[in-house]
């Protein structure tokens, strides 16, 4: 019964999403035997430079539509979490009123 009693813990806040900039930097100081350049280096093999460009801006697109969908994501999860948070503190005032009434 003690347990049923505990406080649960904030979980903390999702960290910011890091900049430009600060992607750029991580990426230049990866090491040249990082495996993700292993695996781009393999994916241009035999990649002539107008396949390279027309690969890159379809890379780009992709990239759009996955961060769109992202923020998509982001605001259904954050409505979810405010009825979540309503339905939990409904759900408070329910246990309070049966408890009320059980005395």
């Amino acid at each position: 019964m003690g347990s049923k009693n505990k406080k649960r813990g904030v979980l903390p806040s999702r960290p910011d999403q890091p900049t430009v900039e600060q992607m750029i930097d991580d990426v230049n100081k990866a090491y040249p035997n990082d495996p993700i350049f292993s695996v781009l280096k393999d994916s241009k093999q035999g990649i002539s430079p107008d396949n390279d460009m027309e690969s890159m801006y379809l890379q780009s697109r992709r990239y759009l539509e996955l961060n769109e969908q992202l923020h998509e994501a982001k605001g259904k999860l954050v409505r979810q979490r405010e009825d979540l948070q309503t339905a939990g503190k409904q759900l408070e005032l329910n246990v309070v009123q049966v408890k009320g009434r059980a005395l």
